[in-house]
């Protein structure tokens, strides 16, 4: 008997808008998307991947049962197909995948693991994954893929502020006087807020600067583009405080009341006029001025940056480079202002608010702060040297002196880079992997998979067999965003849920079912004293766990999201409304801090063999690594990898529109097809980064911002050949 058509509100599972959507369900498939107009952040609007790519939930090569790999335990570990599997039950699965975990933590301790949790999996997923890490493996070694993408503008924004969260609304936008938009193409990787700004334009006269290499779909809107070389960000940003503070554009009473360190600031920027600028980044110096006085003299102004911002080796300068103009401005804290970095996952947010991060518990909570520790010990019944036990008869006895006391660790883990690193030289013996592809996102892909084959055990959850579960010894298969409940914060610390649309696919569990399956399993293998606390009945009851340790989120519960439709993190309390603009009175860190920065070239420039720069990104009908959008009929739209080539570069290589080239890098080479066009600058290519056939980080350079510890996906040195 087929079933009545069904509309289950749910949030989109791609970009960090956090659209929320209304699935429309019939005999167990999505056959329609649906935006409610009444409901924010997007108020019915959607882009094409929301509307149309979510067919990829019932694609026929879903996970469907666990599986283990058939030539299990030989080296060098080589990539295998479904055919290099064989299907077992979950509990053979999850035995062995324990039995293996604890022998590594037992042999070579818990920091031989190296973790990975997943901006695409809920708040309650990721909460739990890292308390598993955390309180059972004794490691801090968790990371994800906002090291790959924000991991700068986190760095950055935590010194000058304190916080590294987009600072006001989604919903300011429509009424915005005057905005920035850098390192972000916002029309094909946050399409609904690139709409909201279009119409601060067109209908509310708002004034947009847009600096980008690129000429992106939002210079088509722009009052000014400032086309820099790439790299060169922090070059037009001094310059542009350098004419603010020469010109007196300043806000007097906001740097005496709010910041520290003006004065180092402001003379570090003496030298760097705009035609010093203009001689650097190309951009004339003109417009520079044009720009710092524009987003100086308006009552109100916002900054909104992506990944042309962050994934830089000089990422976090880039950052500060930012906040110093709005400190300088007292454009923070009120609505229409703010420093927004815009997220690039549906739950990239929640996953750093959830503890993913090697340096901090759920909400930003240093793991090295004593006190900290001690709350999260106790919640999770770790035992301590002056902890006493219940013995079978009720009488109080001391932990026997004999077994080695666990204790949480207060050393940072290692990042996602610092993971490879470790697992090369042999100090991480074992991976666990849950919905992130590290063999897409890596830079350098052809280091990260000899890297991968060394390993002596990898663990992989997800929903489907992607390139790095081709490497896994075991697979736990997870049902997706419309097969499970849960909550997504959104880039602007909206809190919204998701909610069971479909049944689970064949055997497939929630990620965090599995998690605390394989939890308690790890743990009596390992002989813990305590059980740190595993067993859940609903995410409701893991989500006011993590409220409870974790102020910012002790005024959200289940009920409120379901009543109100999301809540703006930090909420404290009940009665509390939610807080969707920030630092209306003063930031985390007390005083903003200026930075003295320094303009450095890139590491990696052209020269006569690799004559032009390579920057990677996103195009408007795929997603990252493409595990979704290309099972989706998205996939026909644009199916396979190009690379922008500006028409004077194409002239000179001989190149035509579609025809098939070689780029190579030190590093590596792949063959793409030629997009013959202005919109990349001479001199520079683009290539997106979401296909596995020509995977644009076999090219990118594996050099790091030395405080932020991401890879420079944006410039790095490249050859381009015509295949005849």
């Amino acid at each position: 008997m087929l079933e009545p058509e069904r509309t289950i509100r749910s949030t989109c599972p791609y970009c960090g808008v956090g659209c929320q959507v209304d699935l429309l369900i019939k005999d167990a498939h999505i056959f329609r998307v649906e935006a409610p107009f009444d409901v924010a952040p997007n108020y019915g609007r959607l882009c094409a991947k929301g509307r149309f790519g979510m067919d990829y939930v019932s694609h026929p090569s879903r996970l469907i049962q666990p599986l283990i790999r058939k030539d299990l335990g030989q080296k060098p570990r080589r990539p295998v197909g479904l055919e290099g599997f064989r299907e077992a039950t979950w509990d053979e699965a999850l035995d062995l995948a324990a039995e293996k975990i604890a022998d590594t933590v037992r042999q070579y301790g818990g920091d031989a693991m190296g973790t990975f949790c997943s901006a695409k999996a809920t708040n309650e997923d990721n909460y739990l994954f890292q308390k598993f890490v955390r309180a059972v493996l004794g490691t801090n070694n968790v990371d994800h893929c906002a090291r790959l993408c924000h991991a700068a503008s986190v760095a950055g924004l935590q010194i000058a502020i304190g916080s590294s969260a987009m600072s006001n609304s989604i919903a300011e936008m429509k009424d915005l006087e005057v905005f920035i938009v850098t390192g972000s193409n916002t029309s094909e990787t946050h399409p609904v807020i690139s709409t909201f700004l279009r119409q601060a334009v067109v209908q509310g006269g708002a004034k947009l600067i847009v600096v980008d290499p690129r000429g992106i779909e939002m210079t088509e809107f722009a009052t000014l583009w400032l086309r820099q070389k790439p790299g060169t960000d922090v070059a037009v940003f001094q310059a542009m405080a350098q004419v603010i503070v020469e010109e007196g554009l300043f806000d007097h009473d906001f740097i005496a009341a709010r910041t520290e360190g003006f004065e180092e600031f402001t003379g570090s920027i003496v030298e760097w006029t705009p035609e010093r600028a203009e001689s650097v980044s190309g951009v004339p110096a003109d417009l520079i001025r044009e720009a710092a006085r524009s987003y100086a003299s308006a009552n109100s102004a916002a900054i909104y940056w992506g990944m042309g911002i962050s994934q830089s080796v000089h990422g976090t300068d880039n950052t500060l480079s930012l906040a110093n103009l709005a400190l300088l401005t007292g454009h923070i804290g009120r609505p229409g202002t703010g420093l927004n970095p815009l997220r690039g996952q549906n739950n990239v947010q929640g996953c750093s608010d959830s503890g993913g991060l090697p340096n901090v518990y759920p909400g930003y909570q240093r793991i090295d702060d004593p006190e900290i520790c001690k709350k999260f010990e106790r919640a999770w019944h770790i035992a301590t040297e002056d902890r006493r036990r219940e013995t079978g008869n009720g009488h109080r006895s001391s932990v026997s002196r004999h077994s080695p006391v666990f204790r949480l660790s207060n050393e940072p883990g290692l990042t996602t880079m610092e993971m490879v690193d470790a697992a090369e030289s042999g100090a991480i013996r074992a991976y666990y992997v849950m919905g992130e592809n590290p063999m897409m996102s890596e830079p350098d892909l052809r280091h990260a998979r000899h890297v991968m084959e060394k390993l002596d055990f990898v663990l992989v959850q997800d929903i489907f067999l992607n390139e790095t579960g081709e490497y896994a010894d075991i697979i736990l298969p997870a049902v997706s965003f419309a097969e499970k409940d849960g909550t997504f914060t959104n880039s602007d610390r909206r809190v919204q849920k998701i909610r069971a649309a479909l049944p689970a696919p064949g055997e497939a569990r929630a990620d965090w079912e599995i998690i605390s399956d394989l939890a308690q399993r790890v743990e009596a293998k390992l002989d813990r004293e305590h059980s740190a606390g595993f067993e859940f009945e609903h995410p409701a009851e893991i989500w006011d766990e993590m409220a409870r340790l974790t102020p910012p989120f002790q005024g959200i519960n289940y009920k409120r999201i379901e009543r109100e439709g999301g809540v703006h993190w930090p909420c404290p309390t009940p009665d509390h409304p939610g807080t969707p603009c920030l630092f209306a009175e003063s930031f985390p860190r007390g005083k903003g801090q200026f930075s003295a920065i320094q303009y450095r070239p890139s590491e990696e420039l052209p020269d006569e063999n690799y004559p032009f720069i390579l920057s990677t990104g996103r195009v408007l009908y795929h997603w990252h690594g493409g595990t979704m959008t290309r099972r989706s009929q998205l996939d026909h739209i644009y199916p396979e990898a190009t690379v922008e080539i500006n028409p004077k570069d194409a002239h000179q290589l001989g190149v035509q529109e579609h025809a098939q080239v070689r780029v190579r890098s030190r590093r590596g080479k792949i063959e793409v097809k030629a997009l013959v066009t202005e919109r990349s600058p001479q001199g520079t290519i683009f290539i997106p980064f979401h296909f596995a056939e020509a995977a644009a980080n076999e090219l990118t350079n594996d050099v790091r911002d030395p405080q932020a510890k991401i890879p420079d996906y944006k410039v790095c040195a490249v050859a381009v050949e015509l295949l005849r």
